[in-house]
């Protein structure tokens, strides 16, 4: 979720608002004209290179209209896509059977050598999802329709993962200028991307599949949620996310307006930088836990658009499973910090992304007032996303607050891609944990892997590598025009079948 911060005021919005009518007009369709649907999310993408940004909700809401993946996510489970099948001939080795007929947007074939290019390429880059496939050993273009997957140890856990890796033409993929405007498979292609404006998809008329029924889709960068308001209630744009709770009651009944909500994948936490003292030792973790009122803070700033957390994921994830949460207890907390040597408490910061999340300075306000109450005093850190990605990835903090989510929905993804010693994300290591998530991520076996990650999960909420105060809903609002709109749990919606009424 990465965008430069572009502050602005109320006037600036209305000034966007107004140029955007005088240059766009109304997004109305006039009966039997060509359809054009007009997106305002929260977070505008910074490029279209989804590879290089594989877990990034804005890059990749956009990427995947035009890009498409092996696999997608149904019920929790890996469902076709570009294959259509796949199995295991032995415990180190996926066979993976393509679908016929299909052509990039240049009329161009699509085959293996796209699926290894694109997959050789992820791999090289060692992104953020280098943790999920650092088992592969070697990916074979079989033949046109089948590719051969080989890794290291077993990985049960292939075909989620795959629903993250969109395919590219593999012979450009390595270009930057191939990210410029990339050529997929899927229902659009890329008409336009001007950073910071707005990018604009056009139908792709020889998609595989059902044809998109929208002619034109734009996706607008329109920083201040007041003047995305604005935009939505003036029918100059069609679909919002991502609405802060505050700002729910602009949308909720207004005229000619549908608000809704659904379950997500997203949340958030405060890790503890435990390469720091005195975040080393548990008991001033469990401390820090039990020193806030999360049951309070998430009732007051998120209404029902979040419900506190019981396990390090949220509950929509496969292999979630629920932890009673720490009691709101300061004398508690004043004895575990006495106990770990800290009588009279003491000085930290806590860093956290400008425009992080709903309420998300709220929140942190709110924490910091209780931790001072049993004598932690903490310097609030609001940075620039620019900044704060610096620093979160140089470890220069102390606490780090911001929301995260499982972009596979299964529990591997958050859990062993985080929590591993060899993750070296906040400096925690256990053992224990690590062996039960290599078992989780080799198995075939889906209750046994739920039986797994429950474990996992109890260890980390035990040794408080972090507080984990809220899960979140996910929420839109869309013009009654629009048909057909879904917003599904991970957040980033499908326009393909779409339409304006």
């Amino acid at each position: 979720m990465i965008r430069q911060h572009r502050a602005g005021s109320l006037l600036a919005a209305v000034v966007l608002v107004a140029g955007l009518a005088a240059c766009s007009g109304s997004s109305d369709t006039p009966t039997g004209g060509p359809q054009v649907l007009r997106y305002a999310p929260q977070l505008f993408p910074v490029s279209l290179d989804v590879q290089q940004f594989p877990a990034e909700e804005a890059v990749q809401t956009t990427v995947q209209q035009v890009l498409e993946t092996l696999t997608t996510i149904k019920d929790g489970q890996p469902a076709p896509k570009l294959a259509t099948s796949w199995e295991n001939p032995d415990q180190k080795t996926w066979v993976l059977h393509l679908r016929a007929g299909v052509k990039f947007s240049d009329g161009t074939a699509f085959t293996a050598k796209d699926v290894k290019g694109s997959l050789d390429r992820l791999i090289s880059l060692k992104g953020s999802l280098q943790p999920l496939l650092a088992a592969i050993t070697g990916i074979d273009a079989t033949d046109d329709r089948t590719v051969t997957v080989h890794t290291s140890s077993p990985l049960g856990t292939l075909p989620s993962s795959l629903s993250l890796v969109f395919i590219g033409q593999g012979d450009k993929v390595t270009s930057d200028t191939y990210w410029q405007k990339p050529v997929g498979t899927g229902p659009f292609t890329v008409e336009s991307f001007s950073p910071d404006d707005k990018v604009v998809l056009t139908r792709n008329d020889g998609y595989w599949g059902p044809k998109a029924k929208l002619a034109r889709v734009e996706i607008l960068d329109m920083p201040e949620i007041s003047a995305r308001i604005t935009a939505l209630k003036n029918s100059e744009v069609d679909v919002l996310a991502s609405i802060p709770p505050d700002q729910v009651s602009e949308v909720s009944g207004a005229d000619g307006i549908t608000y809704g909500t659904g379950p997500s994948y997203n949340y958030y936490f405060i890790w503890f930088n435990q390469n720091n003292k005195p975040f080393d030792n548990v008991k001033v973790r469990q401390a820090m836990w039990h020193a806030v009122n999360v049951s309070g803070a998430v009732g007051g700033l998120f209404g029902d658009l979040g419900t506190v957390a019981k396990a390090p994921i949220t509950q929509s994830v496969f292999g979630a499973t629920g932890l009673q949460p720490y009691s709101y207890d300061p004398d508690l907390a004043r004895r575990l910090l006495a106990e770990a040597g800290y009588p009279n408490g003491f000085s930290t910061r806590m860093q956290w992304p400008l425009e992080g999340g709903p309420n998300i300075r709220a929140m942190a306000q709110a924490f910091i007032s209780d931790w001072a109450k049993v004598g932690v005093k903490v310097e609030p850190q609001e940075k620039e996303r620019a900044t704060w990605l610096k620093d979160f990835g140089a470890l220069n903090w102390d606490l780090n607050l911001q929301t995260n989510t499982t972009g596979t929905g299964d529990a591997d993804f958050t859990l062993n891609r985080l929590y591993t010693c060899a993750a070296k994300r906040m400096g925690y290591c256990n053992s224990a944990l690590d062996s039960i998530l290599a078992r989780a991520r080799q198995s075939l076996d889906q209750n046994e892997r739920k039986t797994l990650y429950a474990q996992a999960a109890k260890i980390i909420w035990d040794d408080a590598v972090g507080v984990f105060p809220v899960d979140l809903k996910n929420n839109f609002a869309i013009r009654k025009k629009v048909q057909g709109f879904q917003m599904p749990v991970d957040g980033r919606p499908d326009f393909s079948q779409v339409s304006i009424g």
